[in-house]
């Protein structure tokens, strides 16, 4: 079975902390991911852009519409997803609390949501 790990943040949060604390934090982040890698069950495992650079795709009146920013609006942003393939959930939920949005970064809002995937390879 594969999973998403969609990784969470809360930008306010962690615009609210000192830059020497945000430093820290992120360079605690490669040994983290790193041994979740390691485990060989994970498939990708990325950063996203900048929010400022996001763009929404929409359809209107039959045509498709383009505005800047997420498409959904919250107190949370993704900043980041993998995808793990695990023989089971728990498997998978172990692998997860490996990233470091699982482990570190309370004071910066992260968190992991962790969702099956029907996954279909385009050929």
């Amino acid at each position: 079975m594969k999973y998403l790990g969609l990784a969470y943040f809360t930008p306010e949060k962690f615009a609210a902390m000192a830059p020497e604390d945000v430093k820290e934090l992120v360079s605690q982040c490669p040994a983290l991911d790193e041994k979740m890698r390691a485990t060989g069950k994970v498939l990708i495992s990325a950063s996203l852009g900048d929010v400022e650079s996001w763009r929404t795709l929409r359809p209107r009146s039959g045509k498709t519409h383009v505005t800047d920013g997420p498409y959904t609006e919250s107190k949370e942003v993704v900043g980041g997803l993998f995808i793990i393939e695990a023989d089971t959930r728990d498997e998978a939920l172990r692998i997860a609390s490996m990233h470091p949005a699982a482990t570190l970064g309370q004071e910066g809002g992260w968190g992991i949501e962790l969702i099956p995937l029907d996954f279909y390879l385009a050929r």
